[in-house]
């Protein structure tokens, strides 16, 4: 293989990269993966049947130590060539050795006959390096990785880079091969395939694996965890632009910047079939959100959009949900861990009132306040009759909100799961969202209302909820229940135990902070009055 070197004077010159012998770590991945093929269900173990692990791990190093033999004689017959065919030959005898193997030591006769069946077998369609741990790939580990998807006639149309750290020499191997298939190809995940490299490296090896799959009509692509920024989506523009057929696009913890952001909206100008669209762990903040908000326009047919922990606001929140209105087919709605308050929360709720669809819904951590809660629930209330999904975590909610939110969960016969945890609810918000669980609620499974100041009332939770037939897990940790009511607790759950969750961050003798304060004003004020009265006396006595 030849890469170009550049010399002082500007020049490149040609060099060549020795494939073979393959480096040590590369020899141990693929015992890993033979393992794995030996052990797990594949199209051959299901012929054949498979091993176990251990006997599975001892012929994987049997097989790898005969082919590294095989390849290593081929090799040193042709010292002068880079060793390609030695690695050709290396994973040929790997695939070889597996069928044999699992066939259960075919003899020298059969092995015709078994070849012949393994030609007309049904062929794998997913290609995936992902499995164990981390590693860096570099040229030699790539040829050997990468070989079957050479093979003539294969029928990959899903692949998965992920957990390997692809290095320039490694995506210039890689490059053609992707290219070989990529009319056949559908899903694509590159996700997290350059960390630990410097970034102009990084940059070089996403446009070789960019320009490989330009033109591929994928329905699915995820390059998540690549701290892409606006460099990286603009390194991806080859493929991005082409794409006219996508219906789910991944571009989580990728430094989605405003600029980014921007290149986003500006490369993918095809968005007439997407249905899924996350933006997780991003710093987008405001003005990346208006330019999300530009995308939605385009995606009359969404169904799944997350935009959390991404540092939005108030006003990157109201352009998003006023473009929400228009995704009339969102089944999922996640925005989590943003900062868009009690405006931005009304405005959310009048999208909401054309989302029939919706079966779950995250708004935890958006700061939306009673208000906000409660022109959300009582559009919830009216809409959305299959919710399944409903999270509204730390967004103080008090006790006032309580009435709008118990007339929404009664409601929604569908519920599976509920969390109003790290609010300010109380015993009076919790006694109103008790009375909201009743007949008809029989696919609820989880209710989380820790750390909302409850003490009674957590038991009044448990007697409601133990009896739901699909009940699975109550959470009131963190509260201020009394060693008596946790007692009652762990009676009512007595027959299923595994249904209560912990009560290790309980604290029995906990004082509502809020009253604390109250207290404590109160009876400073008493101190100083009685002080100011002995003083008067004091003078009238003079």
């Amino acid at each position: 293989m030849e890469n170009a070197a550049k010399l002082p004077n500007g020049e490149r010159r040609q060099t060549t990269i020795k494939l073979w012998p393959p480096s040590e770590n590369t020899r141990v991945m693929l015992v890993e993966r033979m393992t794995n093929n030996l052990s797990t269900p594949t199209i051959f173990t299901r012929k054949y049947g498979s091993l176990g692990q251990p006997e599975a791990s001892k012929y994987a190093k049997q097989i790898e130590e005969s082919a590294f033999s095989s390849a290593n004689q081929h090799y040193e017959q042709e010292p002068d060539g880079d060793g390609s065919a030695a690695v050709q030959l290396y994973a040929k005898e790997c695939s070889k050795l597996i069928l044999e193997v699992l066939k259960g030591g075919a003899k020298p006769e059969e092995k015709e006959a078994l070849n012949s069946e393994v030609e007309s077998a049904p062929r794998e369609t997913f290609f995936d390096i992902s499995k164990g741990q981390r590693a860096f790939i570099e040229a030699d580990e790539a040829q050997v990785l990468l070989n079957p998807l050479k093979e003539p006639g294969n029928h990959y149309t899903k692949i998965c880079f992920s957990n390997r750290s692809f290095g320039l020499g490694a995506a210039n191997v890689a490059g053609p091969n992707l290219a070989s298939i990529k009319n056949q190809l559908k899903e694509v995940d590159l996700s997290d395939f350059v960390a630990g490299r410097p970034e102009a490296e990084a940059l070089d090896v996403m446009n070789i694996f960019s320009e490989a799959l330009e033109g591929s009509q994928l329905k699915y692509l995820n390059i998540s965890d690549n701290a892409l920024g606006e460099k990286g989506v603009r390194a991806f523009g080859k493929l991005l632009r082409s794409q006219t057929s996508l219906e789910e696009l991944y571009l989580m913890n990728d430094g989605i910047s405003k600029e980014a952001a921007q290149a986003v909206c500006e490369l993918v100008p095809s968005t007439d079939v997407l249905k899924v669209l996350h933006f997780h762990n991003n710093m987008t903040g405001d003005e990346g959100a208006i330019s999300i908000s530009e995308i939605l326009k385009r995606c009359p047919l969404l169904e799944d959009f997350r935009c959390s922990s991404t540092r939005v606001g108030s006003e990157g929140g109201i352009a998003l949900t006023e473009l929400l209105a228009q995704c009339r087919n969102l089944k999922k709605l996640d925005l989590r861990d943003n900062m868009f308050g009690v405006e931005a929360g009304v405005k959310l709720s009048e999208a909401l009132k054309k989302h029939e669809n919706l079966t779950e819904i995250y708004l935890s951590y958006l700061n939306l306040e009673d208000d906000g809660a409660v022109a959300i629930a009582n559009t919830l209330k009216e809409s959305a009759p299959s919710l399944a999904v409903l999270e509204m975590a730390g967004n103080d909610i008090t006790a006032e909100a309580a009435t709008s939110l118990a007339a929404c969960i009664a409601s929604k016969k569908s519920l599976v799961k509920l969390n109003l945890s790290e609010n300010d609810l109380k015993d009076d918000g919790a006694i109103q969202i008790s009375k909201a669980f009743g007949e008809g609620h029989d696919q609820l499974k989880e209710v989380d209302m820790s750390q909302n100041s409850l003490t009674t009332t957590a038991r009044k939770l448990a007697q409601v909820l133990v009896h739901l037939p699909e009940f699975k897990l109550l959470n009131v940790n963190g509260n201020f229940i009394s060693e008596e009511d946790i007692n009652e607790l762990r009676s009512i759950f007595k027959e299923c135990q595994e249904k209560l969750g912990p009560l290790d961050e309980n604290d029995p003798e906990g004082n509502d902070y809020d009253d604390k304060v109250g207290d404590d004003q109160d009876e400073g004020s008493q101190d100083e009055l009685e002080e100011k009265l002995k003083r008067l006396d004091v003078n009238q006595e003079n």
